[in-house]
């Protein structure tokens, strides 16, 4: 039996990390935690210094990271970093699964994908939807996209990270839903910083006004709904019943807050980005319809292919 083999038939739960910032630590003590042998690398030795002192095996080099499992986890910056890490590395892909779950764009992820298969290496895209001290919690959940049998290989050692929820074989699929929801957070964030800026100037103080604020981010799903369904099918279907919150409205509310942001000293760029979504519709002859209509400027410079 060579040693491949015995790899394969004694050490199945053999799992690889590169990269050990805190999503990387994070991942690699989850799956100690769940009985696997985790070998792990970084550009920065001391970094490991912590998972190795709770189990895991240091890796001098890439290559000989990727040498020591069949299942190859990647937790960097960007995928540009993956060619560097694994440029020295690539005579040991053939067999492996990379599982890529560095955030980048869908177009680049597809093209590591290819990159992988010239290697001889399987290639799954995930995206972790929690922050690091969140990952092997019941709260925890991962979106993969890439060949459904190499998932199906995997499923069960990638589980204990959280969830997974399979998109399907695209492998710009979890990266596009990953950039999807990074958008509400980043543009929620923002929108929280601003409010609380804006609070601020009356002598509020962010201790007092941020508990009122999130707690109305809680409440927005309650306040789509409205007693009706989510907005969805009605987007799907294009249309956009203006019987609640019409453009018009909406629109209003949007200059008041450019009105009111102008007049405190703030910063607009915000402001400025959602005020153009209504001005546009309204422009366009919709300040009936519900405020769901602003989706056409956004649409209005994508490739028709791919809007769904």
């Amino acid at each position: 039996m060579n040693e491949r083999q015995h790899r394969t038939s004694e050490d199945h739960s053999a799992v690889t990390v590169l990269g050990l910032g805190p999503m990387g630590q994070a991942m690699t003590r989850t799956l100690l935690a769940a009985g696997h042998h985790v070998t792990v690398w970084n550009r920065t030795p001391g970094r490991a210094d912590g998972v190795v002192a709770d189990g895991a095996v240091r890796a001098a080099t890439p290559a000989e990271a990727v040498g020591a499992s069949d299942l190859v986890l990647l937790s960097l910056t960007d995928y540009r970093a993956m060619y560097a890490v694994l440029d020295g590395a690539t005579a040991s892909l053939t067999g492996r699964t990379l599982v890529n779950l560095s955030s980048d764009t869908p177009d680049r992820t597809r093209e590591a994908a290819s990159w992988a298969a010239d290697h001889g290496a399987a290639f799954l895209t995930g995206g972790v939807m929690v922050p690091a001290p969140m990952v092997g919690t019941d709260a925890a959940h991962v979106y993969y996209s890439g060949p459904d049998d190499v998932m199906e290989r995997h499923h069960k050692t990638l589980a204990p990270l959280g969830v997974p929820r399979y998109l399907g074989a695209d492998p710009g699929l979890a990266q596009m839903m990953y950039q999807a929801q990074l958008t509400v957070l980043l543009t929620t964030l923002s929108a929280l910083m601003h409010a609380t800026a804006m609070l601020g100037t009356t002598g509020t103080k962010a201790a007092e006004a941020l508990p009122h604020l999130l707690a109305f981010t809680d409440s927005i799903g309650a306040v789509l709904r409205a007693g009706e369904e989510t907005p969805g099918a009605a987007l799907d279907a294009g249309e956009h019943p203006g019987a609640l919150s019409t453009v018009t409205m909406m629109g209003a509310t949007a200059d008041h807050i450019v009105e009111t942001s102008t007049s405190l000293g703030l910063d607009l760029a915000l402001p400025l980005a959602v005020q153009h979504h209504y001005r546009h519709a309204i422009e366009q002859g919709h300040g009936g319809d519900n405020w769901t209509r602003i989706i056409d400027g956004i649409r209005a410079s994508a490739d028709p292919q791919r809007v769904r």
